[in-house]
């Protein structure tokens, strides 16, 4: 079992900067595949990020590519999501998830989720 935590959400101006952790516990957390999704009200969870096991590869939803970055911490148990340039419509509930396996981006693909954290960015 795997229990993740996210923290960092918050309310920014657009143009604004936040980072978002998520904080895993359980099996070894090198193991899994781990991945940041978000859901906008009415509308259905999304890939944002991904990052491997190993920590050496990395993908990007087009939508956040060159604003936003994954990265992990094995030495901690945490992965980090740093937005940069916010813009109004990356608003919604951000959740990391984890899973055995490729860097896959279909949230269905994932067996753990956290709770997701508020991220508002304002016009």
């Amino acid at each position: 079992q795997v229990q993740l935590v996210e923290s960092g959400g918050g309310l920014v101006q657009a143009g604004g900067s936040l980072r978002l952790s998520c904080a895993a516990s359980g099996r070894t957390f090198s193991r899994y595949t781990m991945g940041w999704f978000r859901q906008a009200p009415g509308r259905e969870r999304e890939f944002v990020a991904v990052i491997s096991a190993s920590g050496d590869i990395s993908r990007y939803a087009d939508s956040v590519k060159g604003r936003f970055t994954i990265s992990g911490d094995s030495a901690r148990n945490t992965i980090y999501l740093q937005m940069n340039s916010l813009k109004p419509e990356d608003t919604g509930v951000y959740s990391c998830a984890a899973r055995r396996g490729n860097s896959a981006t279909g949230p269905s693909a994932y067996n753990y989720w956290g709770q997701g954290t508020q991220v508002t960015v304002s016009s």
